[in-house]
């Protein structure tokens, strides 16, 4: 007699039938994802959503600049002003929009995203400390929080590439 494997309920697969819950996931996971994209085009590009054509990353701006210029009155903004325009900067968190942007939508690498990604946001809300309308929380937490779920609950295997076979079989790419 063969035995079965017992699967974690949050766990899905190419032939499980999905749930309300796990498009729900998605949805969430592609929906920040294209946050973090969005956020690098722009730079990248200067649309004039948050980044004007002249202040655009290919006409020679830094993307950090703007942000982290504006914390040198915060709490930690002596450390996070210091590392404003500094090429290794730009690119570390160019690369981080980028890489974790793509990962979310594709729903490759969830789990790496939201590790990188929830790092990024914590350190993005430890710059703007204190917070002018509440003592702690923000979006940026919010978000680390939301991306801790969409690698818990597998989000990548709904509505993404989380299915692959070379993604099941490696799972530092789920």
């Amino acid at each position: 007699m063969a035995a079965t494997v017992n699967r974690p309920i949050n766990e899905t697969s190419a032939t499980a039938a999905r749930r309300p819950v796990d498009y729900v996931w998605a949805i969430a996971r592609i929906s920040i994802g294209w946050i973090f994209l969005w956020a690098f085009l722009d730079k990248t590009f200067g649309w004039g959503f948050a980044t004007p054509a002249k202040r655009a990353w290919i006409e020679g701006g830094s993307p950090t600049t703007g942000f982290l210029k504006g914390t040198g009155e915060n709490a930690l903004g002596g450390l996070f002003s210091s590392l404003a325009g500094q090429v290794w900067v730009d690119w570390l968190f160019m690369a981080g929009l980028l890489g974790i942007g793509l990962a979310l939508v594709l729903g490759v690498g969830t789990r790496i995203a939201a590790v990188t990604g929830s790092l990024m946001l914590v350190l993005m809300w430890a710059a703007e400390l204190p917070l002018p309308n509440n003592p702690f929380m923000d979006d940026h937490i919010i978000y680390s929080i939301v991306l801790v779920g969409l690698a818990l609950a597998n989000a990548g295997t709904t509505l993404g590439l989380g299915n692959l076979p070379i993604v099941q079989r490696n799972p530092y790419l789920k």
